[in-house]
């Protein structure tokens, strides 16, 4: 026996979410309808209001429901220092840490050539005109300590240092093949701390 399209649809969509195979979407879309509708309303409205709301930040590229989110509106960071980081995530365990206090840019994605992402693909053309701001006077990597993510840093340094750019990254405090959004606030402090001319 088939689901209703409405059902498959729905297990489909769930499919989407990182780690969500079909077994664990159909799991999902099973609790939703059969024990929390209300759940799976607020779900649903939630998802429609975000959509609708949120855009990219002008200056950081990280989401907000202004023009310039409220990070880059703030009197009270220091515009001398530029972070890259690859996601909104990072973002938040750089802010969470509280060892930063300095602007930053969101690529949203790292370079993958095997996966097709390239430099247009993770908007580094905006990136370099936020880097060329008269008030900046350096810029800290802090992409992942992956292969793409150290990729994407090396192509970054070379291309702001190529422009007369300061360029840093932050120290190697955290596991290799590690990922920023899973490392603890003490840990990323001390890296970004003991960060490193490139």
């Amino acid at each position: 026996m088939k689901n209703p399209p409405s059902l498959e649809a729905l297990i489909s969509a769930l499919r989407c979410l990182p780690g969500v195979g079909a077994k664990s979407a159909q799991r999902m879309a099973f609790h939703l309808l059969q024990r929390d509708r209300d759940g799976a309303a607020r779900l649903g409205d939630a998802l429609l209001q975000v959509l609708q709301a949120l855009r990219h930040c002008e200056r950081c590229n990280s989401f907000s429901e202004t023009p310039v989110c409220a990070l880059c509106a703030s009197a009270q960071r220091d515009p001398s220092l530029l972070c890259v980081v690859e996601t909104p995530a990072d973002l938040l365990m750089l802010e969470q840490a509280q060892c930063y206090s300095g602007l930053y840019f969101v690529l949203m994605g790292r370079l993958s050539p095997l996966d097709g992402i390239g430099p247009k693909d993770i908007h580094l053309d905006r990136m370099l005109e936020r880097a060329r701001d008269v008030a900046v006077k350096e810029v800290v990597l802090a992409t992942n300590f992956t292969n793409e993510g150290e990729a994407t840093a090396h192509f970054i340094a070379e291309m702001l240092s190529a422009r007369g750019l300061k360029v840093t990254r932050i120290a190697r405090g955290l596991p290799v093949g590690g990922e920023l959004e899973h490392v603890d606030s003490g840990t990323l402090a001390r890296a970004v701390i003991e960060r490193r001319a490139l």
